[in-house]
């Protein structure tokens, strides 16, 4: 006669685990996706930092799309440095609130402190959410008005 088997507490926390992420899935699955334009920008280090930014967008966001990059000369900034900016389009479930504080965290773990010296490392601005539009001075740049059309 077979023994019988025994139901851990390590194998009943896996499962727990295991439902959990299916739970969390398919509740992200039935949200509706949001349309989302994002600015990426970095006055030091720009090519890398933009690359970076792009890798993290692409793993946080669906039907994912950038523009070209563009160098611009800096506006009200401390610092000489031309900025490299781009535009990202995609997709997200998460509300604009939560997405904004998800972007400032990436610039934060991207080296993004909010010091006087005009060193932007890494600066992602939530633009548009949906049809409501968001940094309304920044939409009149130039290099906004140019990549736009471009997604």
């Amino acid at each position: 006669m077979a023994s019988p088997k025994v139901l851990t507490l390590e194998k009943f926390q896996k499962h727990l685990d295991f439902c959990s992420l299916i739970r969390t899935f398919a509740f992200v699955m039935t949200q509706r996706l949001h349309h989302i334009i994002i600015s990426l920008a970095s006055n030091i280090n720009q090519e890398a930092n933009l690359e970076a930014a792009r890798e993290q967008l692409t793993q946080l966001l669906t039907e994912v799309r950038f523009t070209r990059a563009i160098y611009t000369e800096p506006v009200n900034s401390l610092r000489k440095e031309p900025y490299l900016n781009q535009l990202c389009e995609g997709s997200t479930a998460l509300g604009p609130e939560l997405l904004s504080e998800v972007l400032k965290e990436h610039e934060k773990r991207q080296g993004r402190t909010h010091n006087e010296d005009g060193i932007v490392t890494l600066d992602l601005d939530l633009m548009q959410y949906d049809d409501v539009r968001y940094h309304l001075r920044d939409w009149e740049r130039n290099y906004i008005k140019d990549l736009i059309n471009e997604l």
